[in-house]
């Protein structure tokens, strides 16, 4: 007797869950609700005959036989996708714009969900300061921009709110009777605008001691204690310190992240909503 096989879709809603972690967030993956999700998922267990997702009122986890069956349903699908490949046309390309003050440490991570999205879609990422991707963006040489508030624009659908902090490295302390030392990005970036702002407007005299050309270099400064930075958490390294109420600091506000995007067609649009619900993830944990 043949048996019946598994339906292709409901193992990739399986496989989504596993990576975010969230029904929620499978659902806003691929554009569709929460109980539909649910529905291909029992459906799946029914055929497999075992409990893929342990749910609990707080977490989503995977089962003995759902951590089993996943890499098996990574290789399904990935066996799939280069059979369909063999046959279809020209790879699409969608050109993606990320700020450097958003890609942070698990951009590979994201780029990995966009792809079991959709392995055929050629993505080319780009990143730059929020300020330089959104002219691109306007120029028309992006497709989409994911990117921090930025002053003057009222486009864009928020994908997630960050909480902004000061940070420091484990030992720095600060020199008394001198001004706060700020490692920076350089104008006219958003975050460090509301920072100074913020400072100014709470009468703390500050300085900039550093001023790097990206999130990566900034983060460096700040590691080998030359000041502090406001930034997210996410973007330094686990043992970097908040310092902003023991310095007596103003409170910085939660940051939305935004997606500028044009209409494209369905590819384009499945792979956007991967990332930003990735990226919602990422801004929530």
């Amino acid at each position: 007797m043949t048996e019946r096989p598994l339906d292709l879709d409901a193992v990739r809603t399986f496989v989504h869950i596993a990576e975010l972690g969230s029904f929620t967030r499978t659902a806003e993956t691929m554009m569709t609700t929460q109980a539909a999700v649910s529905l291909k998922l029992k459906r799946l267990e029914e055929r497999l005959g075992c409990r893929l997702i342990e749910r609990t009122p707080r977490h989503v986890e995977l089962s003995a036989q759902g951590a089993t069956f996943l890499q098996h349903a990574r290789e399904l699908l990935e066996a799939h996708d280069r059979a369909f490949a063999a046959f279809a046309a020209a790879r699409q390309r969608l050109t993606i714009g990320i700020s450097d003050h958003v890609a942070g440490p698990e951009l590979p991570e994201l780029i990995a969900r966009m792809n079991l999205q959709d392995s055929q879609l050629l993505i080319e990422i780009r990143i730059g300061s929020s300020s330089d991707l959104l002219q691109a963006f306007d120029r028309r040489e992006l497709d989409a921009v994911i990117a921090r508030l930025h002053a003057g624009r009222s486009d864009g659908e928020v994908v997630a709110e960050e909480k902004i902090g000061w940070f420091a490295a484990p030992n720095w302390q600060p020199r008394a009777d001198e001004p706060l030392p700020l490692a920076t990005m350089p104008p006219p970036c958003g975050v460090r605008n509301m920072a100074c702002e913020h400072l100014d407007t709470a009468g703390v005299a500050w300085t900039e001691v550093f001023v790097g050309g990206g999130v990566a270099a900034v983060s460096a400064a700040v590691m080998a204690g030359l000041g502090i930075a406001a930034m997210a958490r996410r973007m330094l390294p686990p043992n970097a310190v908040e310092v902003g109420q023991r310095l007596g600091l103003p409170d910085l506000p939660r940051l939305p992240i935004l997606l500028h995007t044009r209409d494209r067609n369905d590819r384009s649009r499945a792979a956007l909503a991967a990332l930003s619900a990735a990226f919602r993830n990422v801004a929530r944990d």
